[in-house]
């Protein structure tokens, strides 16, 4: 079939809107446009689709077989000269080039509302929620397909019902009543037995209600979605608390620091200890290291990355040591409002270091062995049993071989522990470490304190050597601390220290110098602290063994605190 040859007089708005309505008609080909020097051009844009622009209206008369010119510019003298013009076409002019015009732009609005209104059935065709739409007057115009699967009524059955008959107490005859969103109203579905809670929300033109929609899923689903929630909540405490509580190892073996025999001794065992899972069991008196070597040997061995949980069994009470220990469920007893992570727990693929071992009660020792054997237990109070993948590493200063012949410690706990057996050497037989220990301190020291410190004379260092150091390593910090607390020199003396480390000598030809009933008794109590530790529980146990109220140690304590600052 031969096309319809077209030429457009017009390069303006009117032009190409009228290019636009025909060059999709197959039937119609444009052969050129006619572009007149007083008229406005769109002639770059005409050019991109291949169609040749002529300027003189002559050039009509060179072109064949056109059947239709369309003049989209008014203007009396185009008007007359196209008349003049010998050929067999036909002319549209303005008028009804307006015309067309408006039917190109409702048709390109018809074609947009289409296209929009598929998107629009694509999105709530997809949606897992019920949808429901009716009109002012409650007529039902549209269900998507999750309405027939909540309620399994089919769409041919409720579109045409009318809501406020069917289900007048639901969401959606509520907000075309009311021209107000409903959120939250549990109902049944008219029609059906499927119970729902639904938002409803009133469609507005012009603020006037046309209509609502509404949108509800089945009640089974919305329960299970809080449950769901309330165990990924329950799941996030959880794991706050954990995150909250996990610590890793601050100490490696190249923070042990000194050249004694004993100590390379100690080392050497530790870092092949390391490389196994087996229980380690450091001895060892207060202060001489032993929790650095607990982190060590976790540093060292494939659990590096993974939790370090220190637990100290001397300073929990009792009563509480066993939930510190496995944790408790929630509603174990008044006050327990949620359940709670124990130490096993969060060591899980980790390590455990078990501080002050000594001093744990016989039914906690019974509990901890079934965990070393089975590496499971069950929360207090609860009845789930847990199974952990722990290290443990335990220490304590005091003689369990004694405590067993006591009945205070179990024996077989005590084999299960003592696999690996490390005991730390106390300072007083390795003075030989003394120089590095003190450089090393000063260094921590000045950072801690904004001193500066160089180092100790010859005379404070001998002092240092003839003094026994019953606290160990943890004495020898104390005692440099409060000295460069009190000092602004860069060079410490004897005489900053005489009064903190000459009254118990080492060298046992001397015997004992006679000192004031103070200062023994101020001795005593440093010795004590070294042994027991500076917390409450610590000067609690110090009191205890120096036979004295805690009051009266604090009174103490206060007392040389103050005269040491007045030095």
């Amino acid at each position: 079939m031969q096309k319809i040859k077209v030429v457009i007089i017009g390069t303006g708005t009117d032009g190409v809107a009228v290019f636009n309505l025909l060059k999709d008609i197959k039937d119609v080909e444009i052969e050129c446009f006619v572009e007149l020097p007083e008229q406005s051009t769109a002639a770059d844009f005409l050019n991109i689709d291949g169609i040749p622009v002529c300027h003189d209206l002559d050039a009509i008369k060179n072109l064949k077989n056109i059947a239709v010119v369309v003049n989209t510019v008014k203007h009396s003298l185009i008007e007359e000269n196209l008349k003049k013009i010998e050929q067999d076409f036909s002319i549209i002019e303005t008028r009804a080039v307006k015309l067309m015009v408006q039917l190109f732009r409702e048709k390109k609005e018809l074609l947009e509302s289409k296209r929009i209104q598929g998107e629009l059935a694509t999105i709530l065709n997809s949606v897992q929620e019920a949808v429901e739409v009716a009109d002012q007057n409650g007529v039902i115009k549209y269900v998507n397909p999750a309405f027939t699967r909540v309620t399994g009524i089919q769409p041919v059955d409720r579109i045409g019902q009318n809501v406020f008959e069917i289900s007048p107490e639901g969401a959606l005859a509520m907000a075309i009543r009311t021209g107000k969103c409903v959120f939250g109203h549990r109902t049944k579905v008219g029609g059906s037995n499927a119970e729902v809670i639904s938002n409803a929300s009133p469609i507005m033109v012009d603020d006037s209600v046309e209509g609502a929609v509404v949108v509800f899923q089945h009640f089974t689903d919305v329960m299970k979605l809080m449950d769901e929630l309330r165990q990924r909540t329950t799941m996030i405490e959880k794991l706050s608390d954990k995150f909250g509580q996990v610590t890793t190892c601050k100490y490696s073996f190249v923070d042990i620091l000194g050249n004694n025999t004993e100590l390379k001794k100690c080392i050497y065992v530790s870092e092949r200890a390391a490389r196994s899972n087996s229980t380690v069991l450091l001895l060892g008196e207060s202060g001489t290291g032993k929790e650095l070597f607990g982190h060590a040997i976790h540093h060292a061995s494939s659990r590096r990355e993974k939790p370090f949980i220190k637990v100290n069994c001397a300073a929990i009470p009792e009563s509480l040591l066993e939930s510190e220990f496995f944790g408790y469920a929630k509603g174990a007893f008044t006050g327990a409002v949620k359940s709670k992570i124990g130490k096993f727990e969060l060591a899980h693929g980790g390590s455990i270091f078990l501080d002050e071992i000594g001093d744990m009660n016989l039914s906690l020792q019974g509990k901890l062995l079934r965990v070393l054997q089975e590496m499971e237990f069950e929360k207090n109070g609860g009845n789930q049993t847990i199974r952990v993948d722990v290290r443990v590493i335990a220490a304590t200063n005091r003689n369990l071989r004694n405590l067993i012949r006591k009945g205070e410690f179990r024996e077989d706990l005590y084999y299960r522990l003592n696999v690996v057996k490390i005991t730390v050497p106390p300072l007083r037989v390795r003075k030989e470490d003394l120089p590095v220990l003190v450089n090393n301190l000063i260094v921590k020291l000045n950072r801690k304190l904004g001193k500066k410190v160089k180092g100790l004379t010859k005379d404070a260092i001998d002092l240092f050597y003839s003094y026994d150091w019953p606290g160990n390593v943890r004495e020898l910090e104390n005692v440099l601390e409060r000295v460069m607390v009190t000092v602004d020199e860069e060079i410490l003396t004897k005489k900053n220290f005489i009064q903190y480390v000459s009254q118990i000598k080492a060298a046992p030809e001397r015997g004992m110098e006679l000192v004031s009933i103070d200062q023994m008794e101020q001795v005593l109590i440093n010795k004590a602290l070294a042994k027991y530790g500076n917390t409450v529980e610590g000067k609690r146990r110090a009191a205890r063994a120096l036979n004295i109220s805690l009051a009266t140690l604090y009174n103490k304590l206060k007392k040389a605190k103050s005269e040491s600052l007045s030095i």
